[in-house]
């Protein structure tokens, strides 16, 4: 996976970290191959590649499913997750400052790993989600235990219009005492959108106030969607 970090290195950086200030979530574009898209999307019906799976209708999150894959994880999600953190690490460091919150994170993701293990939280939680006609993503928070990094990945592994149709990422975010407001994301296959775990900051006229989100994914109509979920904090 040479290509990775090579794409991500190629990133506008200091224009993604506006685009988060801005609206919690920015699109990196072209993050993966569509050959990478379609290795990873295949990986799903592997028996051993993963540690759980999730039928959603099952516990009220939806429609649809997903795996959380096991160790070790395929080569492309690793790369992807040491890639991306050192970029993001600066951001969430950043916002932490803003909001008063007293962690800060390493330059390096395996150091924030080992933050995470010795908390017990030692379970990977990258995964593949699927989504059929009619399948959707209520709005929630990937957060799995005490130690969350606050911004996460979602690479789109299907291309829209040709394998589905509906099916778009939806951010929203709510602001105190005002109604919520929401971001639906435009991807293509091999497109990316980083995006707030929980919260993040917003300048007021009164000073930084915290903003929270949750996201989701609406209705798909048709097809079948695939998508790689890369979090960078492990699972209690």
């Amino acid at each position: 996976m040479a290509g990775i970090p090579a794409r991500v290195r190629a990133v506008d950086w200091e224009g993604t970290g506006r685009e988060l200030d801005a609206r919690g979530c920015a699109v990196l574009e072209h993050l993966l191959t569509p050959g990478e898209c379609e290795t990873l999307a295949q990986r799903y019906d592997a028996e051993t590649a993963f540690r759980s799976r999730v039928v959603m209708a099952r516990h009220g999150f939806g429609r649809g499913e997903y795996k959380y894959f096991d160790h070790p994880l395929p080569e492309v999600v690793t790369a992807l997750r040491t890639a991306l953190y050192p970029c993001l690490a600066p951001i969430a460091n950043r916002w932490n400052t803003a909001m008063g919150i007293d962690v800060r994170y390493p330059d390096a993701h395996a150091d924030f790993l080992t933050r995470c293990h010795e908390a017990g939280q030692v379970r990977p939680t990258p995964l593949l989600l699927r989504y059929g006609v009619d399948d959707y993503n209520c709005l929630h928070q990937d957060l799995y235990g005490e130690h969350v990094f606050p911004l996460q990945v979602a690479v789109l592994l299907s291309e829209p219009e040709r394998d589905f149709t509906g099916g778009e990422f939806v951010l929203t975010e709510q602001r105190p005492r005002m109604q919520s407001r929401a971001e639906v994301v435009p991807l293509r296959q091999g497109d990316a959108v980083v995006f707030a775990v929980h919260h993040r900051p917003v300048q007021g006229t009164r000073g930084t106030y915290r903003v929270n989100l949750r996201h989701g994914v609406s209705r798909v109509r048709s097809g079948l969607r695939h998508t790689a979920g890369i979090i960078f904090h492990d699972a209690a």
